[in-house]
Order: structure tokens, then sequence, then C-alpha cells
């Protein structure tokens, strides 16, 4: 079950590399499109509705994509395990 979130969450610009996204007014990632490729072909409407649940945890619901915090941050230490649909 998801908890309630702990803090908001935000996109804050795209680009065809990828998209920021901003955890809290201290800390602000870029997800890459080669790092994170589910998300490259995602509408806009769909990246910009990111969840929050837990400190570590992030949650796009329409995609149904989960994310660690610490593996936009250090993608070197989470190898690709999963391949986007065609």
């Amino acid at each position: 079950m998801l908890g309630t979130d702990i803090s908001p969450v935000e996109v804050s610009g795209v680009t065809k590399h990828g998209f920021w996204i901003l955890l809290d007014e201290k800390e602000e990632l870029f997800v890459s499109f080669l790092e994170f490729p589910w998300f490259r072909k995602a509408p806009v409407a769909e990246l910009f509705h990111v969840d929050r649940p837990q400190p570590h945890h992030l949650y796009w619901p329409e995609l149904d994509i989960d994310l660690h915090v610490d593996s936009i941050r250090h993608p070197e230490t989470f190898p690709l395990v999963s391949q986007p649909t065609a």
C-alpha cells in the first residue's frame, strides 16, 4: 500500500535528453533518457504526474514506473535490468 506523500516533488523541465526533477528546495536531479529509457516516449503530462510516497521512492502512476532516488543520483550503481517496450 502506498503511503502519504512526504514532500512535494515536481518535474521542472524537459529536454530531448531527459528531464529535471525537483525533489525539494535543496535538490534537483536530471533523469537522462539514455539511463532511463522507459521515459523517452512518455507523454509530458504523464512525466509531470510523479508521486513521492517515501523519501527514497518516486512513482509515476500512469507509466507504472518506480525509481529509487539513489538510482537517479548514481545510475552507475543500478544497472539497467529492464528494457523499454518498442
